[in-house]
């Protein structure tokens, strides 16, 4: 688990909207499940972490991902030869689930 100072951000990009989950401790913010592939996929990007790669992939399986999003970010960081890849990937993870 990873607790960042505020603002929280994403590559350029400054994190706006959080999902929040009620603990016995109080509130904690979440990253949205897109915002979560976008960082996991900032990991593939900046680092070349295969790992950051199939974790963006697995978030997208098990959730409704907005890939138009996911697109436009990767294009702003520079990376949008690594989103082909990245789309190509969970192409073809969708087609063996």
């Amino acid at each position: 688990m990873e607790f960042v100072s505020p603002p929280a951000a994403i590559g350029n990009e400054y994190v706006r909207d959080f999902n929040s989950v009620e603990t016995r401790f109080g509130r904690i913010k979440l990253l949205r499940p897109v915002d979560s592939v976008k960082d996991r996929l900032g990991a593939y990007y900046h680092w070349n972490d295969r790992q950051g790669l199939k974790q963006s992939i697995n978030i997208c399986l098990e959730q409704d991902i907005d890939l138009s999003e996911v697109e436009q970010w990767s294009v702003s960081e520079g990376h949008s030869g690594k989103y082909a890849v990245f789309l190509e990937k969970l192409q073809k993870a969708e087609s063996k689930g």
